[in-house]
């Protein structure tokens, strides 16, 4: 702390004891084990402040303390005369502790002028250990392939690790799935996903996700129920560092050299967090041109020619993001940064352009409902006691806010993922430092554990079922499903089988499909931990299904064949009559000229 103006602040130029005696002290953590030799002792840079007479302790975990001993007695060193001159003081031996402890005896005594301060150096040498990401250190690239690697040949009936790209310098986007069959989307089993490092000097997802893993591994090993469960109902995907090349960048530095912006963007000065198409803003101008509003899509929006050309400025990282989304049916995710304490869902971008506004989506109150799962279970954020992150007070909103009420923030991936494809996204803000110590990782893990767990829980809320053809029961992909009520659908996939997120309530539910017969029925969704099942069999257009036999070289059903005797009929009776009708019309132009 630097000395001020004014004499006799007692938070003014160095430590000060609140009491005077010899219980006082001064902790430094020294965040691993170190060799410490010695420290440097200082007056407070103030009138008559100083300490003459200390004594030093170590410890390995804060609660038992040994102390430095001189011989067969415990060591006390000469500390200051004077506010300014430094004093050296060695340990007559090397000591390897994580903690230590400065312990003031005697100091300079004039009335009230006698307070313990002083100023401190400590001197010593980190000792070279075994990375371990939990407890140790933060992890970079090489050490997390590592580790992933570690969980996968431990556990690799529900583990596989994949690529989904690589990064402006050629690092690689792994992905660890989590699944009963991994490598297998699986009929009605929904896909989730996990996204970390987005901004690269943003840590502690990625720390979190690297826990997960691990964590789900040994327990399910353990026969968990809750981690059974989910890997036997869920296929789940962990992208632990969408901007590899950032969070090198911050690693290097470091977590009290990073800053706020350093590692944050990508390798090219990317911002990937703006960086997803734009389609909110063609949403919003065809809502406002459109004459027959039904006329209009609500979902899986194409993305604009512009966008997808090789001279966009679209970071690679975030076109294989994209590809990724296109490529599994993601159901859920939740984008994980750093800097806040807040959970954020969509829409992040404001319709007309205000620096903030809430704009709600469709699904308002699912949104809303997942925000407040995570931000609920989560230690920190519940504790009504916390202080703000910064000059934003989150507590009173229950830490969640629409992204948009907050700041704008166009080509977000929430928004995207919204609506581009069926899954639902959110951001959660973890913490207030974006690049914690790694002391602090133990803690964090224990304050995420559980928001981590039940927020992927969710998917399994609402509805799912398979959409099948009434006749070959065969899945029928690109189905539309309507909710009555809520202004944005969603589609099945590639087998049929699709998934919609909702509240408990009753619905009416209309799925359709091209060449086919919409089907309506009401599904209730209560408020289990499990959908439910509202499974769909349509019905061929005669059209369609005259296509399809005959494509496949099949013999018409009967009921097929009195259908189309019909229609030819009523053909046979139209063109007949139409014939008549020229006829007729013939003659009496005839009869005319005559």
């Amino acid at each position: 702390m630097q000395s001020g103006v004014d004499d006799g602040d007692i938070y003014d130029g160095g430590w000060c004891a609140q009491y005077r005696d010899k219980m006082q002290w001064l902790e430094v953590d020294a965040l691993r084990l170190t060799r410490f030799i010695g420290v440097i002792l200082q007056g407070r840079s103030s009138i008559w402040r100083s300490v003459q007479k200390v004594k030093v302790q170590f410890s390995n975990d804060s609660l038992v303390w040994k102390p430095c001993m001189n011989g067969t007695e415990e060591a006390v060193f000469e500390g200051n005369q004077d506010t300014e001159t430094p004093v050296l003081a060695l340990f007559s031996t090397s000591t390897v502790a994580r903690y230590i402890r400065i312990n003031p005896q005697t100091w300079y005594q004039n009335g009230t002028q006698g307070d313990i301060c002083l100023r401190a150096e400590v001197l010593g040498c980190t000792l070279p250990v075994h990375v371990d990401c939990k407890t140790d250190k933060m992890c970079n690239f090489v050490v997390v392939s590592q580790l992933m690697k570690s969980v996968n040949e431990a556990c690799p009936d529900i583990t596989r690790i994949y690529s989904i790209g690589k990064s402006y310098t050629g690092l690689k986007l792994y992905v660890m799935e989590i699944s009963d069959n991994p490598g297998k989307h699986e009929l009605g089993e929904p896909e989730f996903r996990y996204v970390a490092g987005m901004h690269g000097n943003e840590v502690l997802g990625r720390e979190l996700l690297l826990n997960l893993m691990q964590y789900m591994c040994q327990e399910y090993k353990q026969g968990d129920q809750r981690i059974v469960h989910l890997v036997t109902e869920t296929r789940i995907h962990l992208l632990p560092s969408m901007n590899p090349d950032g969070y090198e960048m911050a690693f290097k530095k470091g977590s009290e050299l990073a800053g706020w912006g350093f590692g944050r963007y990508s390798y090219e000065g990317i911002d990937m967090n703006h960086n997803f198409a734009d389609l909110n803003s063609g949403m919003w101008s065809a809502i406002e041109l459109a004459t027959d509003q039904s006329k209009l899509i609500n979902h899986y929006f194409p993305i604009p020619e512009q966008y997808t050309s090789e001279e966009a400025f679209v970071a690679s990282e975030t076109r294989a993001v994209i590809n990724w989304m296109q490529n599994i049916p993601f159901v859920l995710s939740a984008n994980l940064h750093g800097g806040e304490l807040v959970v954020v869902y969509p829409f992040d971008m404001t319709r007309d352009w205000a620096p903030h506004e809430h704009t709600p989506t469709a699904d308002e109150s699912f949104f809303r409902w997942l925000a407040t799962v995570y931000a609920s279970t989560n230690q920190v954020m519940s504790n009504p006691d916390r202080r703000p992150c910064h000059n934003k007070d989150f507590i009173r909103y229950n830490n969640i806010i629409n992204g948009a009420a907050w700041h704008n923030v166009p080509g977000s991936m929430n928004d995207f993922s919204y609506l581009h494809t069926n899954c639902f996204e959110v951001t959660v803000e973890l913490s207030c430092d974006k690049f914690p110590h790694a002391s602090e990782l133990p803690i964090e893990w224990e304050n995420n554990r559980e928001s981590l767990l039940v927020y992927m829980e969710q998917v399994h809320r609402g509805i799912k079922g398979v959409v099948r053809d009434k006749d070959t029961e065969a899945g029928i992909a690109d189905a539309i499903i309507k909710v009555d009520d809520i202004d944005h659908h969603i589609r099945s996939v590639t087998d049929g089988d699709y998934w919609r997120l909702l509240n408990p309530g009753e619905y009416q539910v209309t799925v359709s499909a091209e060449g086919y017969f919409p089907s309506s029925r009401t599904c209730q969704v209560m408020y289990d931990h499990y959908p439910t099942i509202c499974d769909f069999r349509l019905t061929k257009m005669p059209k369609q299904r005259l296509k399809d036999i005959l494509a496949r070289g099949g013999k018409l059903p009967k009921d097929l064949q009195l259908r189309l005797r019909q229609l030819r009929l009523r053909k046979l009776r139209a063109t007949t009559r139409a014939i008549n009708q020229r006829r007729i019309a013939d003659a009496a132009k005839r009869a005319k000229r005559m």
